[in-house]
């Protein structure tokens, strides 16, 4: 037998094996939390007062229930521990940011640490400052001279703002409960001309919606300060 003849016997009879299977590339694992320390859980702040929970139909407990119903279904092993914040009444600012002061939470504490070092070393920026913990209005370099009622239109308007607020709202919520006789929906109007006339230049950060009320329009020169603790005024 030649030698090409022995190489060829010996092809034939040689099993061929079947091609091994690709490997599946395995895709790169995304971590929401960048590396060092393990993610051991996360904080939801919601920011909803009682009478906001009964207006949307429910109450802070069952709120409370619901999210934990639906943390224990999508995850069994999670354990969950809910707290309440508490915070005083008439506390200025969003429900959230109150939330979060009042609960400690470090970001919203070196916030307002950075806020009241800007506010007592810094000077003050040209434009209109509208502070909710002191219940004033700083215009450049002048303050406003607001009466009561005047800053409290201007509050509620700017702590609803984007929000268009009809002239029916604002007497049933800044007059509720206040010893002077609720106006009409025209002395309304007349507030509101004697508070514009006292913001000068900046007149325009309290617009009228024809035929619904008014609504407050921040400006890239306009700041706002939210109270953090109780107003002297409550």
């Amino acid at each position: 037998m030649s030698i090409a003849n022995l190489v060829l016997e010996n092809t034939i009879h040689q099993p061929i094996s079947a091609p091994r299977p690709a490997e599946p590339i395995s895709a790169p694992r995304i971590r929401a939390i960048p590396d060092g320390p393990e993610a051991r859980g996360f904080v939801l702040y919601v920011g909803l007062d009682e009478a906001k929970a009964i207006e949307a139909g429910t109450d802070l407990g069952s709120l409370v229930k619901a999210l934990r119903e639906l943390t224990s279904t999508i995850a069994p092993q999670a354990e969950t521990y809910a707290a309440v914040a508490f915070a005083p009444r008439g506390s200025g600012g969003r429900d959230v940011d109150v939330v979060r002061l009042a609960l400690q939470d470090p970001a919203a504490l070196a916030r307002q640490r950075q806020e009241e070092e800007v506010d007592e070393f810094e000077p003050r920026s040209p434009g209109v400052v509208i502070d909710l913990s002191r219940k004033r209005v700083q215009l450049e370099d002048a303050v406003a001279p607001l009466t009561y009622l005047e800053f409290e239109l201007l509050q509620f308007l700017v702590l609803r703002e984007g929000r268009t607020i009809s002239r029916k709202e604002l007497i049933e919520s800044i007059w509720s409960g206040c010893e002077q006789e609720a106006p009409n929906e025209r002395t309304i109007d007349v507030h509101i001309r004697r508070l514009r006339s006292k913001l000068g230049g900046y007149e325009d950060i309290v617009i009228t919606v024809r035929g619904i009320g008014y609504r407050f329009d921040r400006h890239a020169d306009v700041s706002v300060r939210f109270a953090s603790t109780p107003s002297p005024d409550f």
